[in-house]
């Protein structure tokens, strides 16, 4: 007798169906599995045979025979246990087949018979949606990221028991949902706040319009300054994520174990801060089968490396490809998967070895061919792709003693919302969601300049040596500082901003 039961497996972010196909014939009890499966899979025989058990329920004694199609594609890891066990109790007229084919189920088991969470179920969820599935079982720690998925309907379990419950009577249970409008609308809770920062009004004006824009941003100052403080800050100004933007970022986090228990839609923006003795592998996704990293799990929120020069020079080049296209290429031999990597990156580093290059208040210990090595740690290409460069001096006494609060992110968030809903307007159906990610045609058709602001920029571009992809970059922030002034045009302040935050390059690395 034969039955089959869909699944699905993860090709990235992506979910594929696999479908489990359980076979019965008499003869000396045994199980095969077949369809490449990996070491999980395989142990999947003794977890399954011991589940159903001890769910007392009856164990065919007599020869399986397990397939899981396609049969070219390897199978890895433990959620297959549910529709596998599903299928065995199917195929011995425990639990009716006439459901089975509007379903997709996945879980892992516990020997007692306890549906374990997997990851990626959102991935799942919206592919099974995709490919004309009614209805998904799954585990009950899994049931909130999926919920949101409309036309779906989502029914959590918490054992094998309550699985064979619902398949003989799924009229008596309701599927799960939730409201995503009023998901979305709720405050994200944040632990820190701009109120707290005490002066560094040019550190706070060049992270709002890298908010507004979505540029990314280098910071460049003495131990004690408050680099690490504002970046820390940057996403209690950001926009709030729409459902387009919650999904693909709930997806990600989902297939890299990164969710927690029963968390469902993300709608913080996520921070990610990974450490300078991070790997390439940790950094850009990887394992024989990729998995997201430090760059894909900040999609559509904020990557913030500490301590620049110390990382290493291959992982930093690595951030090249990303920055420019939003996406990341892993390549291994057994797949090649591209991961969603459109983040924002602020970087923060010391203008020297012992931190206090340029520093009025503590003198210098580096040679100049320290400082400059200490510099060329960060490649001229990869500090091209960084929109702004800001020094952030050390607070003065007077302002460390003012005790005023500033303005708070609730306020300036108001601002870079309103300068983001004018670049949606001005993109429409571009597929262009902010200033930063504008194209060279773009910035043509949108950042047009009188002819003077065309002399300003002849000046600095012999002044600063711009390259074309900073003179671009220069235009684009402009751009994003004329919206938040409500400005139709570029004008000759917003443009003479915007240069000053490539400055300081001519001044540590020579060249813009």
């Amino acid at each position: 007798m034969l039955t089959q039961v869909d699944s699905g497996a993860l090709h990235g972010i992506d979910a594929f169906t696999v479908h489990v196909e359980v076979d019965v014939q008499s003869g000396m009890p045994a199980w095969t599995i077949v369809g490449l499966p990996d070491t999980a899979v395989q142990e999947s025989r003794e977890r399954v045979r011991t589940a159903i058990r001890n769910s007392g329920l009856d164990y065919p004694l007599q020869r399986l025979t397990v397939n899981l199609a396609p049969a070219d594609t390897r199978k890895e890891g433990p959620s297959f246990d549910l529709p596998i066990a599903v299928g065995i109790l199917a195929v011995s007229e425990q639990v009716p087949m006439n459901e089975l084919d509007s379903m997709l189920i996945v879980g892992e088991l516990s020997l007692d018979g306890t549906v374990r969470p997997i990851n990626g179920a959102l991935s799942l969820a919206l592919h099974a949606h995709a490919t004309g599935k009614r209805r998904i079982i799954l585990p009950a720690e899994n049931a909130p990221e999926v919920a949101v998925v409309k036309g779906l309907e989502v029914y959590p379990m918490i054992d094998l028991r309550d699985v064979v419950d619902f398949l003989c009577n799924p009229q008596a249970r309701l599927p799960l949902s939730v409201d995503t409008e009023t998901l979305l609308s709720a405050t994200p809770p944040y632990e820190v706040d701009f109120a707290e920062v005490r002066g560094q009004e040019s550190a706070k004006r060049a992270l709002e319009i890298a908010a507004a824009g979505g540029h990314n941003l280098l910071f460049v100052g003495s131990p004690g300054s408050g680099k690490t403080m504002l970046a820390r800050r940057l996403p209690t100004i950001l926009p709030p994520m729409t459902l387009k933007e919650a999904l693909e970022t709930t997806r990600i986090h989902s297939v890299a174990g990164a969710l927690g228990k029963r968390a469902g839609l993300m709608i913080t923006r996520p921070f990610r801060s990974p450490h300078h003795t991070t790997s390439y592998a940790a950094l850009v996704g990887g394992g024989s089968i990729p998995r997201p990293g430090e760059i894909s799990l900040s999609h559509n929120g904020v990557l913030f490396l500490d301590e620049l020069p110390e990382y290493k020079r291959d992982v930093l080049e690595a951030m090249r490809q990303p920055l420019e296209d939003g996406v990341i290429s892993v390549s291994r031999v057994q797949a090649a998967v591209e991961f969603p990597a459109r983040c924002m990156l602020i970087a923060a580093m010391n203008p020297c070895p012992c931190g206090f290059y340029g520093d009025p208040h503590h003198s210098c210990s580096c040679n100049q061919t320290l400082i400059r090595k200490y510099l060329q740690r960060i490649s001229g290409p990869l500090l091209d792709r960084i929109d702004m460069h800001l020094e952030v001096p050390r607070l003065r006494q007077e302002e460390l003693l003012n005790l005023q609060p500033g303005e708070s992110s609730e306020t300036i968030r108001k601002r870079v919302v309103a300068a983001r809903q004018r670049q949606q307007e001005r993109f429409g159906a571009q597929g262009t969601f902010c200033n930063a990610h504008m194209s060279s045609r773009q910035v043509r058709q949108y950042c047009p300049i009188n002819e003077d602001c065309k002399a300003f920029l002849r000046q600095a571009i012999n002044q600063l040596g711009l390259s074309a992809r900073a003179f671009d970059r220069v235009l684009k922030i402009a751009r994003t500082i004329a919206d938040l002034n409500d400005s139709e045009s570029i004008q000759l302040p917003h443009l003479s901003e915007a240069v000053q935050y490539r400055s300081i390059d001519r001044r540590f690395w020579g060249a813009g």
